[in-house]
């Protein structure tokens, strides 16, 4: 994979940095700023906010921007940019945005006077809008030759028909783009599936544990901006680093999606890339409520996966998960399997949503198969120890360890067991040979 590190200069505002603190009286200062000069006035708004699986404090970051554009702008809606994530219910909105709770606003209205927010209606094709398509020699060109056909870009019907979108939200590092947030809350956060699968798809040919905190422009990304660059609206961000665990803002950047995303990208490869000089044997990643399936919670394999030592094992510790997948029954079918397994026989399931297949992948980690024997030879071991049963486990082929039979304080004073606490945002890498941090590009 060869990736683009250039980026034109600057034009975004910017607070903050790696361990610091931006505070309310901070944020609130850049983002009146950027609102002044963005020239909003009279404008139909959308922000595209995070589902409850990012973790950011959303309702400080909505309700800064609400108090600045709320006078100026001729209408305001929230969309939350799920993907393909389930929908979100209105009691999970309402904790979202921080409404309705003790000492909380007892109303979305009331904490956000004339704001709208809905789901992405990903499923739903009359809320979807084609604003252009990706020839197929152009989809070979960015992907470096990993995929060649044409690329339909379809968003979400009230970001294409707003005068303003803007992307509100947390940057991460990511198992399919290397950073995640920018343009990723366009696509694919308010797309359709199609786009979705083919982006999915090119990661996992290059594989989540090569391209996972990749700072520079990935050829995913590549892919994304292309499309992104179609959507006739207005783009703006306001991107930020969170410190995982407290909620905290460390950076944030506005500006246009690109700059603003470059801007706290090398930040959050900083804050979130923890480097190891040691494999690890047995990894405990232990996954937070706000991760309700494997779908999601197999970030705590995604993060880890690259530090454990081969023949290892990583152990996905979530008692509160019941699913797999509640969208994605074909996971179900298809089970954990590494890239090779898919690849080498794609004629049996090219037919399988090709971001199933990457999910797929980016969990089981690195390994072969042999075409002629049928033999699929992986890395590492993936457990489940969550609420799904064992025969689930079986099925899908994952290993299962009874929840209940986990004690975290004893396992974390086992020798060549590493308990990770609040697991699935910060990555682990192994240290180059030569003692570096590594490559972010």
């Amino acid at each position: 994979m060869t990736t683009t590190a250039e980026h034109p200069p600057s034009t975004c505002r910017q607070a903050g940095g790696p361990h610091l603190r931006v505070g309310a009286e901070a944020l609130d200062e850049l983002v009146a700023a950027s609102v002044a000069e963005a020239d909003l006035a009279g404008q139909n708004v959308v922000l595209v906010i995070p589902d409850g699986t990012r973790s950011c404090p959303l309702p400080l970051l909505v309700g800064t921007l609400h108090r600045h554009l709320s006078p100026v702008v001729a209408s305001m809606t929230a969309v939350i940019a799920l993907g393909t994530h389930s929908y979100m219910e209105p009691e999970e909105i309402d904790r979202l945005l921080g409404v309705g709770g003790d000492g909380q606003p007892p109303s979305l209205e009331a904490a956000y006077p004339g704001l709208v927010v809905v789901n992405h209606e990903w499923a739903d094709p009359d809320m979807l809008v084609q604003v252009g398509t990706v020839p197929a020699a152009r989809i070979a060109e960015l992907s470096e030759g990993r995929l060649e056909r044409d690329a339909p870009i379809v968003v979400n019907r009230r970001v294409v028909e707003a005068d303003v979108a803007i992307v509100v939200g947390p940057v991460f590092p990511h198992e399919v783009v290397g950073i995640s947030g920018g343009n990723k809350y366009f696509i694919p956060g308010v797309a359709s599936q199609e786009f979705i699968d083919m982006t999915h798809w090119v990661g996992a040919l290059i594989t989540s544990t090569e391209i996972i905190g990749t700072t520079g422009i990935t050829p995913v990304r590549a892919m994304i901006d292309e499309g992104s660059a179609m959507i006739p609206t207005r783009r703006l961000a306001l991107c930020c680093v969170v410190e995982s665990g407290t909620g905290e803002l460390e950076a944030a950047a506005f500006g246009t999606p690109e700059d603003a995303w470059a801007a706290t990208a090398v930040i959050a490869a900083e804050t979130h890339v923890h480097w190891l000089d040691e494999p690890l044997q047995r990894v405990i990643a232990v996954m937070p409520t706000r991760y309700e399936d494997i779908w999601t919670a197999a970030k705590g394999g995604y993060k880890t996966e690259p530090v454990v030592a081969d023949g290892g094992e990583v152990v996905i510790f979530a008692p509160h998960v019941t699913e797999v997948s509640e969208v994605h029954r074909e996971i179900y079918d298809i089970g954990y399997h590494c890239r090779d397994y898919f690849v080498k026989q794609w004629a049996r399931f090219e037919h399988v949503h090709w971001g199933v297949l990457a999910h797929s992948t980016h969990l089981r980690g690195q390994g072969s198969y042999d075409a002629d024997t049928g033999e699929e030879r992986l890395r590492i071991r993936v457990t489940l120890a969550t609420g799904i049963p064992q025969e689930v486990c079986q099925q899908i082929n994952l290993g299962y360890l009874d929840p209940r039979s986990v004690d975290l304080d004893a396992l974390a004073a086992e020798p060549g067991t590493t308990v990770v606490a609040n697991a699935g945002e910060v990555l682990y890498r192994l240290r180059p040979a030569d003692g570096g941090a590594g490559p972010v590009e």
